[in-house]
């Protein structure tokens, strides 16, 4: 077997590590032969794959463009311009850093440019669609700097932004933070900004898993309204896994660069950076907005599909790539679901429900997102098939004809939708 990689970035290689290709290959049939539902996944496109494939991943390029601390780096300087100015572009920021290997570590940066050790933040909390790097306590954000969070209400499972203001007035935080891994309605950046402001706090935006609705025009961006922007190149805006940071004040970028490195990382992985110049070129195209409205399109339909089956949606529904279902009407724990939907070649992740009753390791729903299956190229009647199908499965979790039926109709889908045809 040969490496996707290696071929398409038109190098041969005559493999060796049977052992390693062998499980390469087995992923490559399991991603061909599954729908991929988890939010956070995507497919990329297989020029990034092959970016991530060159010879740049032999190259150590400490520091920035024209000031590196070794030789040699006058082609991966090219390189990371060009990933730094469409990243610039791509969403109306002044200033880029596309060092960051993950969302995480780009929040790392972002927090000790704007914060000093021990300063609060005002955060979602984790329990309602928060992430770990927004104060868990296991987490450097929690162990670092003093977190408070904010969370939906309980009748209607939104943020309520006055509440989010009360919240900031008595905590005085130095940050507030914005931004979710499991909220499915649309952010009010506007009014963070305002209540930022009001508090004089700074305020940092992760929009890790709405970045690719945000760049195709399907949420509104939070550039003009933060201090900093931080996000994942993955997701919904299908790149490298990788992190970002954007914002328009040069002299915060100063700071940012700094944490980056030497502050939190060594060498960039130029490879990668390579592989986001790619997808940032992607995402500039007239057919990413068409891309990214097919992924919200999606998600409406699936979630009114599972709602009418009995199932239900936190919130109400979706603006987002995303949704929560609460599985308990099933009699099911969120981690029985994904293992039945797991089994019939339908990936998701179980996940906390908003005031959740359950353990983390159990939780009462189940997360699932579009954007990877958008990518396959299915649309709205595809979802309300999908949607039929895990009502089915979930209804009767040990019939096993129910099982053998939807997992055969699964994979003819798959089969009539190639991710790499």
């Amino acid at each position: 077997m040969q490496s996707p990689s290696l071929t398409a970035s038109n190098l041969s290689v005559r493999p060796t590590d049977e052992a390693l290709w062998a499980a390469v290959g087995q992923e490559t049939a399991r991603q061909e032969g599954q729908l991929e539902l988890i939010a956070s996944e995507n497919h990329t496109s297989r020029e990034v794959m092959a970016a991530m494939g060159t010879v740049l991943t032999n190259k150590y390029a400490e520091g920035y463009p024209g000031k590196r601390y070794y030789g040699g780096c006058e082609f991966v300087d090219v390189v990371e311009d060009l990933a730094r100015d469409r990243a610039k572009q791509l969403f109306g920021a002044a200033q880029a850093n596309v060092q960051p290997h993950s969302g995480t570590q780009a929040n790392i940066a972002a927090l000790m440019a704007l914060a000093k050790p021990r300063d609060r933040v005002l955060a979602m909390s984790l329990d309602h669609g928060g992430h770990l790097s927004h104060g868990h306590p296991k987490n450097f954000s929690g162990v670092f700097y003093e977190f408070k969070s904010y969370g939906v209400e309980k009748d209607t499972e939104r943020l309520d932004m006055n509440r989010v203001r009360e919240a900031a007035l008595e905590f005085k935080p130095a940050v507030i933070m914005a931004g979710a891994s499991a909220y499915s309605r649309g952010i009010d950046f506007a009014a963070f900004g305002a209540i930022a402001k009001e508090v004089g706090a700074k305020l940092l935006v992760d929009q890790a898993h709405i970045a690719g609705l945000v760049a195709g025009g399907k949420h509104p961006s939070p550039v003009p309204h933060a201090d900093v922007v931080t996000m994942t190149t993955h997701k919904t805006l299908r790149g490298p896994r990788g992190g970002l940071i954007v914002c328009n004040d040069e002299n915060v970028m100063k700071a940012i660069n700094s944490a980056v490195f030497p502050g939190g990382q060594g060498g960039p992985f130029m490879h990668v950076i390579a592989a986001k110049a790619v997808a940032f070129r992607e995402a500039l195209d007239k057919s990413f907005a068409v891309y990214a409205a097919q992924v919200c399109a999606n998600a409406k339909v699936l979630a009114e599909t599972l709602a009418a089956r009995g199932l239900r949606i936190v919130s109400g529904g979706t603006d987002n790539h995303l949704m929560l279902v609460d599985v308990t009407p099933m009699k099911l724990t969120g981690k029985d679901a994904e293992n039945v939907l797991h089994s019939v070649d339908l990936t998701c992740n179980k996940n906390l429900i908003p005031y959740d009753q359950n353990p983390p390791s159990k939780a009462s729903g189940v997360r699932l997102g579009t954007a990877a299956i958008t990518t396959r190229g299915l649309k709205e009647a595809h979802m309300r098939q999908l949607g039929n199908w895990i009502a089915d499965v979930l209804a009767e979790p040990t019939n096993t004809s129910v099982a053998t039926r939807v997992r055969g109709e699964v994979g003819e889908l798959c089969r009539s939708f190639p991710i790499y045809r």
